[in-house]
């Protein structure tokens, strides 16, 4: 199940509705589970072109897939994942919903460890060295646009809007991610960790970097067999738990996250013993296919209790 509304977040799951041939492949698997060839047959494509659009289906988690032993072999099978889906639009209350927004740019990190391959760059250039960690305290780093890394970890601190009287009813973080493969390879998983104020959130995997053309923000000048764009993620915590594109994503709560009054420290890490260390790839404004920098909303009521 999951409940939509009309909220930018959501943006994801109707693209990937929007499409006369993902909605075959949903009702192709609805009925029963498929790989990718037996669901090209049935539709006349290509398999290139079913997994370009399965992938699509998978990241906003309304298809999964599993490996299954079938007639002697390992099969990948895709079947559906949800069985509903909600859409609640907008209600007259009388009043806006109340949020503090800030933007941050993937280069105003204030602590790393980071692991080749890596680098950072600018919207018109690269900032000193490939795969040399050291650049990274380069005073440049405050204008890129673009960072990416094999393993290790960026730490964001965000200041906190928060008053007193004011209660938090969710966190809402948007990101541009992808993994950090060796040139290109849609098909390079990584699982990548979010933080908030010292709390594990969760893990996400990464399905792969890049794969398919140029991002529709990357500058002209950036080469055609490095990272291009990756996927546009939303990160929610609430009182019921932690989601990522509406899918939960642990049972973190508003509740387990503890307040700093001035801060909120974000980290997002790819851990030297995880399953998939596939390294991480930040897209900022003017750089993958949304331009925009990290996005930290938190949204709140005026209440009695201080902060």
């Amino acid at each position: 199940m999951i409940r939509a509304n009309t909220d930018a977040e959501w943006l994801p799951l109707y693209e990937a509705l929007a499409s006369e041939v993902r909605l075959q492949i949903i009702r192709l698997v609805a009925e029963t589970p498929m790989n990718v060839k037996d669901i090209a047959a049935s539709l006349g494509l290509s398999s290139a072109i079913v997994t370009m659009h399965v992938r699509k289906l998978q990241d906003v988690g309304i298809i999964q897939s599993k490996m299954v032993r079938k007639d002697g072999g390992t099969h990948k099978m895709n079947s559906l994942a949800v069985d509903w889906i909600g859409i609640s639009m907008p209600q007259e209350t009388g009043t806006s919903r109340k949020f503090h927004e800030v933007s941050i740019p993937v280069g105003h990190y204030t602590h790393f460890d980071v692991y080749p391959t890596c680098g950072l760059a600018t919207s018109d250039h690269v900032i000193g060295q490939y795969d040399d960690p050291r650049y990274f305290l380069d005073p440049d780093r405050m204008h890129a646009h673009i960072l990416w890394m094999g393993r290790g970890f960026v730490e964001y601190k965000i200041p906190n809007y928060m008053l007193t009287g004011q209660q938090i009813d969710a966190i809402e973080l948007s990101l541009e991610i992808g993994s950090e493969a060796p040139s290109v390879n849609p098909n390079w998983p990584s699982d990548i960790t979010f933080t908030l104020n010292g709390i594990r959130l969760g893990e996400w995997t990464s399905p792969g970097d890049s794969g398919n053309g140029r991002g529709i923000f990357t500058p002209d000048w950036w080469s055609d067999i490095v990272n291009q764009y990756g996927m546009l993620k939303v990160l929610r915590i609430t009182h019921e738990g932690t989601f990522i594109d509406g899918q939960l994503l642990s049972s973190i709560t508003l509740a387990d996250i503890p307040v700093e009054r001035n801060q909120w420290t974000l980290r997002l890490s790819v851990e030297e013993d995880a399953r998939h260390v596939g390294g991480m790839t930040l897209y900022g404004e003017g750089f993958g296919n949304y331009n925009q920098d990290i996005l930290f909303r938190l949204f709140y009521h005026d209440g009695i209790a201080p902060l």
